[in-house]
């Protein structure tokens, strides 16, 4: 992955992540952590000098051009990057392990948001920036890698309605503008000013509404990365109130599709967003989730002869919206008014629901996990014309060519797909098991490590499960289980493919 004569990315974004450790360092500075800016200040030079010292030895090296190329370097990212980052993070946070400081940027690289410090304090003010940072940078991978690399392949969900094999590059872009680092910088330079663009903003209007400088930056990365990562412990401690929280959920649409995201291509503009299929699902559960929590709650308090308290019953319906959206984003930040909905009704949320919102997941080519919204849809379109053929079975299926290919060869790939990623939870969680957990621990740790929505470990049961409990072996499963879910099954079976070596 890269052009004639140049270095390989690989190089290119172990750079950029030691260049990045300048950020924390300075941050630490201005408030006086001598210690902290040190450790993010040596290990960003030393990394520097040393990737120069490979960039030159490796710079004249003919490039590959086979296609599982293109899959290899994302791979690559994966499991080159988190350890090269843990370096300032062990040095910052000298009582910690190197497993733990490893579990911990590759939780943020993949947009997890898994960590191992429940407390807040426990860590320094710019290590918490360190792990947004990383967050957001690793939504920014993901959304570059999507649209140059996945993309052109079919995959990542464009095998959904490209109509293309997985995997296979088409013989039209076998050309030197389809190189794919050249592809990799166009699209950098496309999305990154509206991606930085969109933080700051979010960031500024946090801070108009009440919320700190460090808290309002993180969340403001978290939310446009959906890494969902925080330096406090829940957003209820935050400044920003209602206020904050209505901000973040309308930034959260961001994930819900491309179309939504500046500088993205390969999307239909001649559809109308309000007819975008993915858009469309996310108002369906959107509207769907939410009615039947508060209906749920509000029968609850029947019984607590507390149903003519409107202040509480709009609280529970904002908590369970606000809710649905950040986990359906496979985000993971929870309203202050989740927690009333439960008390004003005196029932508990059925964790049940927010692991099958995180399985759906969000847009295809954009920073959400899951299965995603558009495969889900594809499967139900398929599911409906089965149900008019029983009807009448001689009825011909209409709406164009796009949508006969959505509802036979994208439901076809989209259900192989579901099944694929069934297999890998079953595998995680008896992976899990083996590790010394019990099912239901591993099961939810699994489902949140391959939706990449840490804090499902949480919410998702009535006794919240701490990543910080699990051991050496079980975190390493774990971290495997976020690289795949965040590479996705096919694309990872692409790579692995005999016939992709010979191209």
């Amino acid at each position: 992955m890269r052009g004639a004569g140049s270095v390989p990315l690989i190089v290119v974004l172990m750079a950029g992540g030691a260049a990045s450790m300048y950020v924390p360092a300075a941050h630490a500075l201005v408030v006086r952590e001598h210690d902290v800016a040190r450790a993010f200040f040596y290990a960003g030079t030393f990394l520097l000098i040393l990737i120069a010292m490979v960039a030159i030895a490796t710079g004249n090296r003919p490039p590959p051009r086979a296609a599982r190329a293109h899959l290899t370097t994302l791979v690559g990212a994966y499991l080159v990057l988190p350890p090269m980052l843990a370096l300032p993070f062990l040095m910052a946070v000298p009582d910690t392990s190197f497993t733990n400081a490893w579990f911990e940027m590759l939780s943020s690289f993949t947009t997890t948001g898994a960590t191992l410090y429940d407390t807040p304090g426990r860590l320094p003010a710019s290590v918490h920036l360190w792990r947004a940072l990383v967050g957001w940078l690793g939504g920014f991978f993901v959304l570059t890698a999507a649209m140059a690399v996945l993309a052109p392949l079919s995959l990542g969900g464009m095998e959904v309605i490209s109509g293309h094999a997985p995997g296979r590059e088409q013989a039209s872009q076998i050309t030197r503008i389809a190189d794919p680092t050249e592809r990799l910088v166009r699209q950098s330079l496309a999305l990154f000013p509206a991606y930085a663009g969109l933080t700051l903003a979010l960031w500024a209007m946090l801070l108009l509404a009440g919320e700190s400088g460090l808290v309002g930056l993180c969340h403001a990365m978290g939310t446009l990365s959906t890494s969902g990562i925080s330096p406090i412990e829940t957003m209820t401690a935050g400044g920003a109130g209602f206020t904050g929280e209505l901000l973040i959920f309308l930034f959260l649409f961001l994930a819900v599709t491309r179309r939504l995201m500046p500088g993205t291509a390969m999307v239909d503009r001649d559809t109308p967003i309000h007819r975008d299929p993915e858009v469309m699902m996310a108002f369906f559960f959107l509207l769907g989730v939410p009615v039947v929590l508060f209906l749920r709650h509000w029968i609850g308090a029947i019984e607590t002869e507390d149903t003519q308290n409107i202040s509480a019953a709009a609280r529970a319906m904002w908590g369970g919206l606000f809710t649905t959206l950040s986990f359906l984003t496979t985000t993971g930040y929870e309203s202050r008014d989740w927690v009333a909905s439960r008390s004003w009704s005196g029932l508990g949320t059925p964790g049940l629901i927010l692991i099958g919102l995180a399985i759906v997941g969000g847009g295809v080519a954009t920073t959400a996990g899951g299965v995603k919204l558009l495969r889900v849809y594809a499967l139900y379109r398929h599911a409906e014309r089965e149900l008019e053929r029983i009807v009448h079975p001689s009825s011909i299926g209409g709406q164009g060519v796009v949508a006969r290919r959505l509802r036979r060869e994208g439901a076809y790939v989209a259900w192989i797909f579901f099944m694929l990623f069934a297999f890998s939870i079953a595998v995680v969680t008896a992976a899990l098991s083996l590790a010394g957990l019990d099912f239901e621990r591993s099961m939810v740790l699994g489902i949140a490590a391959l939706t990449t929505t840490g804090p499902l470990a949480d919410l998702a049961v009535e006794t919240p499960i701490r990543w910080a409990e699990l051991g050496p072996a079980a975190k390493i499963i774990a971290g495997a289980a976020m690289v795949v879910g965040r590479m996705e099954t096919l694309a990872i079976l692409a790579l692995l493919a005999p016939a992709s070596w010979r191209r």
